[in-house]
């Protein structure tokens, strides 16, 4: 397999940043669902938070890096119909949006009481903006109805994935398993 991507499939570093994320982002979310139930006397109640932030904190650099690779080595042509298209510029462009401003609100959210984020003591990331009214409330509300049309979209976007595979027959989910970029049904790419 290619490192980089090629006009027929995705190279090696680009399936494994869009695992790695969406790994993340679905662990980030059933961690952050579980841990607001926490009581103030569970032994987690500090440390799931910490380890939410820690996750969150990395993931926004893989999200930079991802979107770096992204500029610099386009994805392969894409499959299906001109309004399938349209339609998958379109999410992609939301997931990627979304996934930025639930970092940015994660990091206000934390930040709100002027302390620094600790990224499982391997470094901290300073609070550059703190001390704004209801800035940790506001901040959180944004951040569950982000993370929730997030999950959402992510849904969508698995789903048209399975679509492309069952129904369409072509190869949108195989190349970003990393399988053979053959189709399953090669006229249709």
């Amino acid at each position: 397999m290619n490192w980089r991507n090629t006009r027929q499939g995705y190279g090696s570093i680009s399936i494994l940043l869009h695992w790695l994320v969406a790994v993340a982002v679905v662990g980030l979310f059933g961690l952050g669902i579980w841990m607001v139930d926490l009581g103030y006397y569970d032994p987690w109640y500090q440390r799931a938070p910490d380890i939410h932030r820690s996750i969150g904190v990395l993931l926004f650099a893989v999200l930079l890096l991802r979107l770096a690779w992204r500029y610099g080595n386009p994805a392969p042509a894409p499959l299906g119909k001109a309004w399938e298209q349209k339609s998958a510029r379109l999410v992609h462009g939301l997931l990627y949006l979304l996934m930025l401003a639930l970092t940015v609100s994660g990091y206000l959210i934390s930040t709100a009481d002027g302390r620094a984020i600790d990224v499982f003591g391997l470094f901290s990331v300073p609070a550059t903006l703190s001390g704004l009214e209801q800035q940790e409330d506001i901040a959180g509300e944004i951040h569950e109805i982000l993370a929730w049309i997030l999950i959402a979209l992510s849904a969508l976007h698995a789903l048209a994935a399975l679509k492309h595979h069952f129904i369409d027959h072509d190869a949108t989910l195989k190349r970003m398993l990393g399988t053979r970029h053959a189709s399953i049904n090669p006229e249709k790419e």
